[in-house]
């Protein structure tokens, strides 16, 4: 006997699963970061990690990669790019050589620079199309990504 899943069940994962609604809006959010960065040769992502490394003392990788939740060898992969465009650089770390610490470079500082206003303008126009306060649904997504 083959047992089916009603298509009531289908339009209720649709309507009800946060990950399926979340990972939804981040492919929707992502792609227009990535039109609105196009201008600068970025990505959202790209533009997303190096803000993570606007620190004043350069950030260990395992720090990072910590920070936006991703995994050491993903981290790594995502900043080749920016390490051969020069906007990173990887060093080892003077205390403990088995660790890299990350360095927004020069040109990657002014990169950012520039990639601020356009992320304050997409942002802007994004909170727009939200109901409620956009600051109670960032503390809500910190909260849950704080909880794992």
């Amino acid at each position: 006997m083959k047992k089916t899943l009603p298509f009531e069940t289908t339009l209720e994962v649709y309507n009800r699963c946060l990950c399926f609604g979340m990972h939804r809006a981040a492919r929707t959010l992502a792609r227009r970061f990535d039109a609105a960065f196009a201008p600068l040769g970025i990505s959202h992502g790209q533009y997303s990690l190096m803000a993570s490394l606007n620190r004043p003392e350069p950030p260990r990788l395992g720090e990072t990669a910590a920070f936006l939740a991703m995994d050491r060898t993903t981290l790594t992969a995502n900043l080749k790019p920016l390490e051969r465009l020069g906007y990173v650089e990887i060093v080892p770390d003077k205390e403990d050589k088995r660790s890299r610490r990350l360095i927004l470079t020069d040109a990657g500082r002014r990169l950012l620079a520039a990639a601020v206003p356009i992320w304050r303008k997409t942002h802007d126009e994004v909170d727009t199309f939200l109901s409620g306060s956009p600051n109670t649904l960032r503390t809500q997504l910190m909260e849950v990504a704080a909880s794992y």
